[in-house]
């Protein structure tokens, strides 16, 4: 048996406060809507994985997800354009990241970030 994905499911009373964020910061396209569940895709192919943590580097908190991008600096500048408030960052890493948090509309705390 292996495994083939793992999804990350984040509560919500309202999927479509989801859109905004994940589209409009991440490009991130809608592949599901059922209404109660939306699944958002960038279509890339990517490695399954699991992080357990005791922080999240740094001393920063643990960060919910861990979204990795090709261009920081774009997402910088989305996140700058709809106001969302940055909580760590930008800094590079002494293990080869580059990356700033910030939170999404239900809280969770994302780690953005770009090897370097």
């Amino acid at each position: 048996m292996k495994v083939k994905r793992i999804v990350s499911n984040i509560p919500t009373s309202n999927p479509d406060d989801a859109s905004a964020f994940y589209e409009s910061i991440f490009g991130l396209e809608i592949v599901m809507d059922h209404g109660w569940i939306k699944i958002f895709s960038s279509g890339e192919q990517m490695t399954t994985q699991v992080s357990v943590a005791s922080e999240g580097g740094s001393g920063t908190p643990v960060p919910d997800l861990s979204i990795e991008v090709d261009d920081l600096d774009e997402a910088l500048k989305r996140v700058n354009a709809e106001n969302i408030q940055i909580e760590y960052g930008p800094v590079s890493e002494p293990w080869g990241v580059r990356r700033f948090y910030v939170r999404d509309p239900f809280g969770k705390l994302i780690n953005v970030l770009q090897h370097e």
